[in-house]
């Protein structure tokens, strides 16, 4: 038997034929039958083994006239060569998949001002119109889905835009207008016609630092002229939490309008009040990687999203 290695001193690999040959030798001991398996004719299935073995410089096989024989080492690196084809086969269904749309896995992250709202008509929709999509959801603050999404953690952002990063594109999805959300019996509970001055001077409660709501509030209020040192009374971790201080009295805040019914509805202490156009607001929206694999998917999936979101109190983007 010849040395594997090669006229430039490096030893010669393996091809999957000739792999696939021998494994077919070592399941049916026969050549005949091993090259009608895998559509080989007798003569190039028998080079294919020889080469094999000239490329690994192991004997695999005993001939003889009447029957063929693993050798030792061929018992061995017979299920060698199955582990190799099999993960080959499972590589190329892997890649058949990924060239399918909407199949696989996809890592959505979602930012908590959002994910109770949104998710429920997301996933009602992957459910129904992309069944073989098995979708992971991760529920973060915006910088941390941000570094996710950069670094390959995260497939798909659901969050509030405009981002600023000129690595990722946004999906506009809608508009929400912001509704005012006080104790009862407040003087602006009701009110369809708020005007925005009036944050100048109301307590505000918001959310901790590090939520995106939290900085969309303080723009709104900046620009209705409050006072940039005005005091935050008190903050807390998430919108149920927020919502339950206003029901306590301590002041007032900002909801969008997607979270309005599921946090107001169980507390008959709270009201709400809507401000007068144009109302302040945010965009919601996908976001991916520019240039994504993934792309063209990630707009259909868009475009889905906005006709499953018609139904909600939001004005759907162009």
């Amino acid at each position: 038997m010849g040395s594997p290695i090669g006229s430039g001193g490096r030893a010669r690999q393996p091809s999957l034929a000739q792999l696939r040959a021998f494994a077919a030798v070592a399941e049916h001991l026969h050549f005949s039958e091993a090259a009608s398996d895998i559509g080989m004719s007798q003569p190039a299935l028998s080079g294919a083994v020889s080469a094999l073995e000239e490329a690994l410089g192991v004997q695999l096989l005993e001939r003889t006239t009447r029957k063929v024989l693993l050798s030792p080492a061929g018992e061995r690196l017979a299920a060698r060569a199955r582990t190799v084809l099999e993960a080959v086969g499972d590589l190329m269904e892997e890649a058949e998949a990924a060239r399918a749309p909407f199949t696989g896995l996809l890592r959505l992250g979602v930012i908590p001002t959002v994910a109770p709202y949104l998710l429920p008509t997301v996933l009602r929709l992957v459910r129904s119109r992309y069944p073989d999509l098995d979708i992971q959801v991760h529920e973060e603050q915006t910088a941390s889905l941000l570094d996710g999404l950069a670094h390959g953690r995260l497939d798909l952002l659901l969050l509030a835009v405009p981002l600023g990063v000129p690595t990722v594109t946004e999906l506009p999805l809608f508009d929400e207008d912001f509704v005012l959300v006080a104790p009862k019996d407040h003087w602006l509970g009701g009110r369809a016609d708020i005007p925005r001055e009036a944050l100048k001077d109301l307590d505000l409660l918001l959310l901790d630092e590090g939520h995106c709501l939290r900085d969309q509030a303080l723009d709104v209020c900046r620009e209705a002229g409050r006072d940039q040192g005005a005091p935050v009374t008190t903050s807390a971790a998430g919108l149920a939490t927020l919502v339950q201080l206003v029901a306590g009295g301590l002041g007032v805040t900002l909801l969008p309008r997607t979270a309005v019914r599921v946090e107001t509805d169980r507390d008959d202490q709270l009201t709400t009040g809507y401000f007068a156009d144009p109302a302040p607001a945010r965009r919601v929206a996908l976001a991916m990687r520019t240039g994504a694999a993934r792309q063209g998917e990630f707009e259909e999936l868009a475009a889905a999203l906005r006709e499953a979101m018609r139904s909600l109190p939001v004005r759907i983007a162009d």
